[in-house]
């Protein structure tokens, strides 16, 4: 079979040889899950899950910049799981890596998948009413919370997580106390917290957040991210985070 389509870009993520299948015109990965593959922290031989993972270019970080054991990545939209599938084969990661079509609201499903150390999640942001022109458009529902609700993923994110497993989630800081009180809700503790800035000086427009199962309560701010320098360039720390490459 066709590994690439006419439709679709092959993209070199410079991490072990790693590539990923993307839309030339579809949804594509942005900085926000490279922010998050790299504030994840994954240890060796760990489980990862990554809930909401479109075309998979979260775990496909993960796989190249930790030794994770095995990653699983589950998502609603078939489309994308075809595509992510087709990226594991390109990078011979059979072994290594999982993509499920499922709904992160399906319990049942959840609960009949081994449970992990680690779960990420890069959630849609905005709330159901807020703009939609088109709830059957990609990008809305990557962008919407047209088919789970916050509240959905904080409820997944616990049902996957081993007991003290650690979730890892961006979002928007104007979400931040309803995704504290979510958390505290089904008993997964917020533990660090790192805002994420355009430029220095500017007000954060992304949030980095990790979690415990059943944690104590203890949180940890760390200092603030900047992406981009006041020239318009990526910052030392991003770059290093692509390691030169560009999404």
């Amino acid at each position: 079979m066709n590994i690439i389509n006419s439709d679709e870009t092959l993209d070199d993520l410079q991490l072990n040889g790693i590539y990923v299948i993307q839309k030339k015109n579809g949804f594509r990965f942005g900085v926000d899950a490279v922010l998050l593959a790299n504030f994840a922290n994954v240890k060796r031989n760990a489980r990862v899950i990554d809930l909401c993972s479109g075309t998979g270019i979260i775990p496909f970080i993960i796989a190249g910049k930790t030794e994770a054991k095995k990653i699983i990545g589950i998502e609603i939209q078939e489309d994308m799981v075809e595509m992510a599938k087709r990226s594991v084969e390109y990078n011979k990661l059979n072994e290594k890596m999982e993509f499920i079509h499922g709904d992160l609201k399906d319990i049942e499903l959840l609960k009949n998948i081994e449970r992990a150390e680690v779960v990420t999640v890069n959630p849609p942001y905005k709330l159901q009413n807020s703009g939609i022109k088109n709830i059957e458009d990609k990008n809305a529902i990557a962008r919407h919370e047209i088919l789970c609700t916050l509240e959905d993923v904080i409820i997944a994110c616990r049902t996957v997580l081993k007991d003290n497993g650690r979730m890892f989630m961006v979002h928007r800081p104007d979400r931040l106390v309803d995704i504290f009180t979510l958390m505290r809700k089904h008993r997964i503790e917020p533990k660090r917290v790192r805002m994420v800035h355009p430029y220095e000086g500017k007000a954060p427009n992304i949030v980095l957040i990790e979690g415990q199962r059943d944690g104590g309560k203890f949180l940890k701010w760390e200092p603030p991210l900047n992406v981009h320098t006041n020239n318009g360039e990526y910052t030392d720390e991003i770059m290093k985070m692509y390691n030169s490459h560009k999404v």
